[in-house]
């Protein structure tokens, strides 16, 4: 079982880096393969709804998001992670994930994912809730902890003295490899992801 966990931060090695690394040695101890993908600091173009990814899995344009999305299709789960930029996730993260969500959702759906937040003192909920909306609208669990997957600290060694923040890490760690676990043994005894309705789409004005 692999667990890619998203770096969202243009620093490789910073406060996010941190609290990912915290959690990736967890599955790691839980033997769950965990590899962190970072989006990296060259710019990430957001979604121009120009709809050329229908039915092809992969983005018109070919950079950091295709190679996520070709490396998704062998995971089975994800954390994705993310600084706080104005109480929001950063503007990299969140143009890689509307681009990797909207084509390359199908690798995506149905497996357990995460979001994780780093921040320096506030609006840490208000990210972690946008990263989540993500997950909910892809039928993809969302994995939790002891509380709101976030840590606090200007640099990854403050990061570090989070106690709390480094514990939800781990936690949520335990809890993604004990659901992982719980899937395997399900679809080993038979049960597997519920087949989707044809989805409606309902207007609201006509």
């Amino acid at each position: 079982m692999k667990v890619i966990l998203v770096n969202g931060s243009p620093r490789g090695n910073g406060c996010t880096y941190t609290a990912l690394s915290e959690a990736a040695k967890t599955l790691k101890e839980n033997g769950i393969d965990a590899e962190i993908f970072n989006v990296g600091a060259k710019p990430v173009i957001g979604c121009t709804g120009c709809g050329a990814c229908a039915g092809k899995g992969k983005c018109v344009y070919n950079d950091v998001v295709n190679s996520f999305i070709a490396e998704a299709a062998n995971a089975d789960a994800f954390i994705f992670g993310s600084p706080v930029h104005y109480a929001a996730a950063s503007g990299a993260l969140t143009s890689f994930l509307d681009r990797a969500f909207y084509a390359g959702g199908a690798v995506l759906r149905g497996k357990p994912a995460a979001s994780v937040v780093s921040c320096r003192r506030g609006g840490a909920s208000a990210a972690f809730d946008q990263i989540n909306k993500y997950m909910t609208i892809n039928g993809m669990p969302i994995v939790s902890s002891q509380y709101w997957n976030q840590v606090h600290g200007n640099t990854p060694e403050e990061v570090m003295k989070d106690e709390e923040g480094m514990q939800t890490m781990r936690t949520l760690a335990n809890n993604m490899a004990w659901l992982l676990k719980c899937i395997d043994a399900g679809k080993k005894a038979g049960i597997e992801y519920p087949a989707p309705e044809t989805p409606l789409r309902t207007n609201f004005i006509r």
